[in-house]
């Protein structure tokens, strides 16, 4: 049989009232007391019933995220945070991994508070969700709901123009150039822009299509890269934080040297970067702005706040540089 709060506050001599507040977090009820409940809870095994409570409260404190891929580490590592920084306003995460019809149904039947959708989730037949705010993470294309979303279009044209003034004219970029995801195809137009503005042309036999973007993907794009160019290519940018490990590793394997003889230039401005092997400089938006971001919208819509249709945010270029030898 579960353990209900009747049962913690029969141990804790409180009233239920003074449980149920302390369990919500509640500042009404005192640390020390709320200490104390939170204790007792956790050694009697007590686990809320989020859809009763729900039903009462008509809040579940619980968003919904439609997550894209367990496989990508970008995506990883957003997640956790969004986790971590929901947690902390006093909200649980559900999250899905199936289509977004059905991700949908299971969020309707608990009566979560909200709802994320990963970009890469959408479709053009959106199921309807009568009232239950939506916060879409990625392109604002086509979206009937508000976006936060990354300027990667400037952030490629950035990556190239900080090359260029670096001195680089042989600029190569590894990601997806297949034009069916529009969030890969923006740093493709962005790193065409910066070439043909800072260079006067785009390079089109240094635009490596990865044919996907996992480590492997990366490791086989820069291989025949460097084959094809063992010697002129002073610079490469990378589509992903994936692909840049597998870079790396290409490059290492051809007996180069990173930066002195290529420089490697990363999208994704995640923690996870700190662990390349090699000095790699990184572009993009700082992982816990996009965080703040999301989490901050989220609450906004719960409370039923004014917010705008869409948000941009704008990506920082973080510069590594080899440490000289002592």
């Amino acid at each position: 049989m579960s353990v209900t709060i009747k049962d913690i506050a029969k141990v804790a001599g409180v009233s239920y009232s003074t449980v149920s507040k302390a369990l919500r977090n509640s500042p009404l009820v005192k640390a020390p007391t709320k200490k104390r409940i939170m204790a007792i809870a956790d050694n009697l095994g007590y686990h809320p019933n989020v859809a009763a409570r729900s039903l009462v409260s008509k809040r579940s404190n619980t968003v919904g995220i439609i997550w894209p891929t367990v496989e990508r580490a970008a995506h990883a590592a957003l997640m956790t945070q969004i986790n971590e920084h929901l947690e902390e306003k006093g909200y649980k995460s559900l999250i899905s991994i199936n289509n977004m019809s059905d991700a949908i149904t299971t969020f309707q039947s608990i009566q979560v508070d909200a709802i994320l959708i990963f970009y890469d989730q959408m479709t053009d037949q959106v199921p309807s969700i009568p009232d239950v705010p939506v916060l879409v993470y990625g392109s604002s294309h086509n979206s009937p709901f508000p976006v936060i979303d990354v300027n990667r279009k400037g952030a490629l044209y950035l990556a190239v123009s900080h090359l260029i003034k670096a001195g680089h004219s042989h600029i190569a970029f590894i990601g997806d150039l297949s034009g069916m995801d529009p969030l890969q195809e923006e740093k493709v137009l962005g790193f065409k822009e910066g070439m043909l503005d800072g260079a006067g042309h785009i390079p089109p036999n240094l635009l490596i299509n990865s044919n996907g973007m996992t480590y492997y993907d990366g490791y086989k794009a820069a291989e025949e890269l460097l084959a094809d160019f063992p010697s002129t290519i002073t610079a490469i940018i990378s589509g992903s934080f994936d692909l840049t490990k597998g870079i790396i590793r290409a490059v290492q394997e051809a007996n180069l040297l990173i930066p002195e003889n290529v420089t490697i230039l990363s999208y994704d401005n995640i923690p996870q970067t700190t662990t390349f092997e090699s000095p790699v400089s990184v572009i993009g938006v700082p992982l816990e702005k996009i965080t703040d971001a999301i989490v901050n919208r989220l609450i906004n819509m719960m409370e039923h706040k004014n917010i705008p249709p869409s948000t941009i945010l704008s990506p920082e270029l973080i510069e590594v540089k080899a440490e000289m030898p002592s």
